[in-house]
């Protein structure tokens, strides 16, 4: 044979390998779209939790649905917030502000600026969790304008006073994203499955981009999470995979604002709460006086970009309504998760007969603005 022939047929025969073994690493899973996404089983190494400090005043006695804003400085002042007051109860987190040891006991804390909004959230639903307001918690970011705010001006202000949260609650699982359009989430066909090979040559290929480390980096919190860190988990008479295969997606929306009812807060125990805050915690070194954490810590990533989208894509996973075995159903919770946006419009801020080309965008409603930022002067002319 031709030494040309021989190398050609080589070639081939390396390419076919490769390529069937890409297939097949990628083969749908065997196993049912179901999981264990429902008990947050991760584990702490910390030798004690943070105090109490976050209790938010007259919470029990109130009958209006709870406005939870995790605000920072950067976000400006909050007396925008004051016109929501008949609306809702609100409990306003200094997240960035001094310590504990700086303020009073009654101000609002949290124990670590990490992990974003989750740690204002996730101290909320700890140290308020016997007082969760039968209306439901709305949680949301603390600047009034921003550019993930789903409105043609990026208003938050008249998005909360437009939220219809009984509607919001009555459509699916007792959740609700506040956003309505596609753009910037994963719910466009396009999106990469998490555990995908393209993703994690993205990650390679791109070490600097905190988006392809969060998506590539949500398989495996996910296991960490609900399964203590093991690939499948058996606790008495449950028994379910946690391990989110290379083909199957998670559709999310962004960016970690929404309403969620009571019960679905309820179907987990305070000391599930604790151990996901830990799990933020633990990963900023916290539990072993910030030595280097080896790849097999289950702890959340310490790069706080990172972390903080990581749990963003997480929240409609952790209030899912279980099905009738005790399992999160992943068809079920995508199909809720990114709802027709003419739909949603229309059910959440009353905003109905939109001209809408497809079921991810409206016309006139929402578009990303240049760089993901709005101008300078957009409070100053808007507000």
């Amino acid at each position: 044979m031709p030494r040309k022939v021989a190398r050609s047929l080589t070639q081939l025969v390396f390419f076919l390998i490769v390529f069937f073994l890409i297939l097949y690493v990628n083969r749908p899973s065997s196993s049912p779209p179901t999981f264990a996404w429902t008990k947050v089983r991760y584990r702490t190494t910390a030798p004690s939790l943070p105090p109490v400090r976050g209790k938010c005043p007259h919470l029990a006695k109130s009958k209006k649905p709870a406005l939870i804003v995790s605000h920072v400085d950067a976000d400006g002042e909050t007396s925008w917030l004051t016109s929501l007051q008949d609306r809702y109860h609100i409990c306003l987190y200094d997240v960035d502000g001094p310590r504990a040891n700086e303020k009073p006991s009654e101000t609002l804390q949290v124990p670590a600026n990490r992990g974003h909004e989750a740690m204002a959230y996730l101290t909320f639903l700890i140290d308020n969790y016997e007082n969760i307001p039968a209306a439901g918690a709305v949680f949301v970011h603390g600047s009034r304008w921003a550019w993930h705010n789903d409105a043609p001006d990026y208003d938050n202000k008249a998005l909360l006073a437009a939220l219809n949260i009984e509607r919001a609650l009555e459509a699916g699982s007792g959740y609700h994203n506040l956003r309505c359009d596609w753009s910037t989430s994963t719910c466009l066909a396009s999106a990469p499955a998490q555990g995908s090979l393209e993703l994690q040559l993205q990650s390679i290929t791109s070490p600097w981009s905190a988006r392809t480390a969060s998506d590539v980096g949500l398989p495996r919190a996910l296991t960490a999470i609900f399964g203590g860190g093991s690939p499948g988990i058996k606790e008495g008479s449950l028994t379910g995979r946690t391990e989110l295969g290379r083909t199957e997606k998670i559709r999310a929306q962004c960016c970690a604002q929404f309403v969620v009812s009571r019960e679905r807060i309820w179907q987990h125990t305070r000391d599930e709460y604790i151990a996901l805050r830990q799990w933020l915690l633990d990963g900023s070194g916290g539990a072993d006086g910030g030595k280097m954490r080896s790849r097999n810590d289950p702890a959340a990533p310490s790069n706080d970009k990172v972390a903080g989208r990581i749990l963003s894509y997480m929240w409609h996973i952790l209030f899912a309504k279980p099905d009738a075995n005790g399992m999160v159903d992943l068809e079920r919770l995508n199909r809720d998760a990114c709802p027709d946006a003419k739909e949603c419009y229309c059910r959440l801020y009353g905003r109905c007969d939109l001209r809408c080309p497809g079921p991810e965008t409206c016309l006139g409603q929402y578009k990303i603005p240049k760089n993901f930022q709005l101008p300078d002067n957009w409070e100053a002319t808007h507000g």
